[in-house]
């Protein structure tokens, strides 16, 4: 009986990806959202008028096409984009037999996809602002919504808390076999990840001979228009999976933009040691050319005003405020605009 027993077990953890496999394929759309997000955010600053209801909307957008995107892989692939990617596929209650999900796993694995992670991440951006709110006093004036904010201050960590604990031990859990899901979102939907047979694709390979040695001629048109149709989406599959090393390499750009010291970080500068009486005699010479200053430019770093082509050129060249010599560069430079102009 024992025998049987593990027999049994080890046939299950071979159909079962491994721990990494499963990982990766987590990692893999949770980077795409804020490389993403760093692109359009590049654009709406850039073209403000433009894409700036991308940024306001990104969210919403984004979910609305992850919502297709896996709608779309999940009916043809019974897989998410990223499981597809890794080779992988679901079946519900762990039945390898069907290939393609139920109507009621198809939907149920679409909510756990999109429409959790997208009410979580609503949630922790709501934290963050009522958090803010309550530190700054700036809470409704009804005494009912204050204690609503403040209860879902005081107790949204401990649910947080929750979920990531229980994320980690569905992990811990799955890593040592004790599980067949390696996340409680998986579990909720009903399903269970494997890896997708190969011998289907021979199967259906020659399948397709056979049917176009035996089918008509307005038979053989139609096997060809559906064979065209695969050939196009796995072609889009193709180009999807590209554009993912795109939008990693966003990502690592994104973090690199992040890692830099902040502009508040940097140290208050002393007074300049020269040209004291130059700077208290005429407000309006540039230090740098000690000309009436034209097209007026503040460096955020030091605070004090050029002429833009004088230390947009020194900044260049010097990488640093020709006053204070305080690390500058050209993202620091700031159009002003006098009230006469």
């Amino acid at each position: 009986m024992a025998e049987n027993a593990a027999h049994v077990t080890s046939a299950i953890s071979a159909s079962l990806p491994s721990i990494f496999e499963v990982l990766a394929q987590d990692s893999l759309m949770g980077s795409v959202r804020p490389a993403l997000k760093h692109a359009v955010k590049v654009l709406a600053e850039n073209r403000p008028e433009k894409f700036g209801f991308l940024l306001r909307w990104y969210d919403e957008i984004y979910t609305g096409l992850d919502f297709i995107l896996q709608n779309y892989y999940l009916h043809k692939y019974s897989a998410s984009f990223a499981e597809n990617f890794y080779g992988l596929r679901r079946y519900a209650n762990g039945n390898a037999q069907t290939k393609n999900l139920s109507r009621k796993a198809h939907w149920k694995s679409l909510v756990c996809l999109v429409i959790l992670p997208y009410l979580k991440l609503k949630l922790d951006h709501w934290f963050e602002e009522t958090r803010h709110n309550l530190n700054t006093g700036q809470l409704p004036k009804r005494q009912a919504m204050k204690r609503l904010y403040r209860v879902f201050v005081a107790v949204y960590p401990y649910i947080h808390m929750s979920w990531e604990g229980s994320m980690l031990a569905y992990q811990v859990a799955y890593m040592f076999g004790k599980t067949s899901w390696h996340s409680p979102l998986l579990h909720l939907s009903g399903t269970r990840l494997s890896h997708d047979e190969e011998e289907e694709e021979e199967s259906d390979r020659l399948s397709f001979s056979d049917q176009w040695s035996s089918s008509s001629l307005p038979g053989k048109l139609n096997l060809t228009t559906r064979k065209a149709l695969s050939v196009t989406a796995v072609t889009l599959s193709t180009g999807l999976s590209v554009g993912v090393f795109f939008l990693q390499f966003l990502e690592w750009w994104y973090a690199s933009d992040n890692n830099t010291p902040s502009l508040m970080a940097l140290p208050v500068p002393d007074p300049p040691k020269t040209d004291r009486d130059l700077i208290k005699t005429s407000h309006d010479v540039c230090p740098l050319c000690l000309k009436v200053r034209t097209n007026h430019t503040a460096l955020s770093t030091s605070g004090f005003v050029f002429c833009y082509p004088c230390i947009y050129d020194y900044i260049k060249q010097h990488r640093c405020c020709p006053v204070t010599s305080y690390p500058s560069r050209q993202e620091h430079l700031i159009k002003l605009y006098p009230p006469e102009s």
